[in-house]
């Protein structure tokens, strides 16, 4: 499949900050489920800093703006060739080992609520796989998808007690079991095609990276109960929502700010 991305974020200052400093992770990763065709980054009146691909194997890009300016926008277009690899990450460079994914962090901490569950899960799992499988249908089933329900800030383990959630929730949850059990796991941002009867979830979308042994690493998206397939485009990696941001940056400048953000993923008639 082809798929189109529009990605355009504008952040507004009520005034005028000094310059701004950003690490984008906005490219399109390189493995044997996608390849960029075409792929543009463009920050209004910036200036393009250093490029590098980190242990991860994300690329990464720094911008620069200088002031005073009100209003920064990002603007990202492109066209990428997907192929479904029912969640496997085959052919992914990277040089960071599995065991760096078993660091906890704030919004991944597991309680005893996401300890259970990731045992239940474990306890009528074959192996590793299944086992991912089944956590994936037990956080789907815990945290109903409800756009509003929780905040930028909010724990895996709060939205589990709550019952509600969006994409960040169900990845940090699947994260939180995986990891209460010493199984690496990580969180993925991207982007996803919405289906024609308006089923999905917004095209900026995250899912969760499980380790199997003797598969690497496998897509778990439990907001869409599946696996990544054609209908996804992967950007980046980070042990949480915070960490795997696909912008990240400074504002020189004592000034309130504001985001606004509209993603559109289109597929291409083949």
């Amino acid at each position: 499949m082809i798929l189109t991305v529009s990605h355009v974020t504008t952040y507004r200052y009520d005034a005028p900050i000094r310059a701004a400093v950003q690490s984008l992770r906005l490219t399109p990763s390189v493995y044997d489920g996608q390849r960029a065709i075409n792929w543009k980054i463009e920050v209004d009146g910036g200036a393009r800093g250093t490029s590098f691909r980190d242990g991860s194997g994300d690329v990464i890009e720094s911008w620069s703006v200088k002031g005073p300016v009100e209003e920064i926008t990002v603007r990202v277009s492109g066209e990428v060739a997907t192929t479904d690899m029912a969640g496997v990450l085959r052919g992914f460079r990277e040089s960071v080992p599995p065991e760096a994914w078993l660091r906890e962090t704030h919004p991944t901490r597991a309680d005893a609520a996401l300890t259970a569950m990731a045992e239940k899960a474990r306890a009528g799992a074959r192996d590793t796989l299944d086992f991912a499988h089944r956590l994936s249908e037990a956080v789907s089933e815990a945290i109903a998808y409800t756009p509003g329900a929780t905040e930028a800030h909010t724990t895996a383990a709060e939205a589990l007690a709550l019952g509600e959630g969006v994409c960040q929730d169900h990845a940090h949850a699947m994260i939180a079991a995986a990891r209460a059990l010493f199984i690496p796991a990580r969180y993925v941002s991207g982007y996803l095609l919405a289906d024609a009867e308006g089923k999905s979830h917004d095209a900026a979308h995250a899912w969760a990276e499980i380790w199997i042994d003797g598969l690497g690493w496998v897509g778990f998206d439990a907001a869409n109960a599946c696996c990544p397939d054609e209908r996804y485009i992967r950007l980046g990696s980070g042990f949480d929502a915070q960490d795997a941001a696909p912008i990240r940056g400074v504002a020189l400048g004592q000034t309130a700010e504001t985001l606004d953000v509209a993603v559109a993923v289109a597929a291409v008639q083949q």
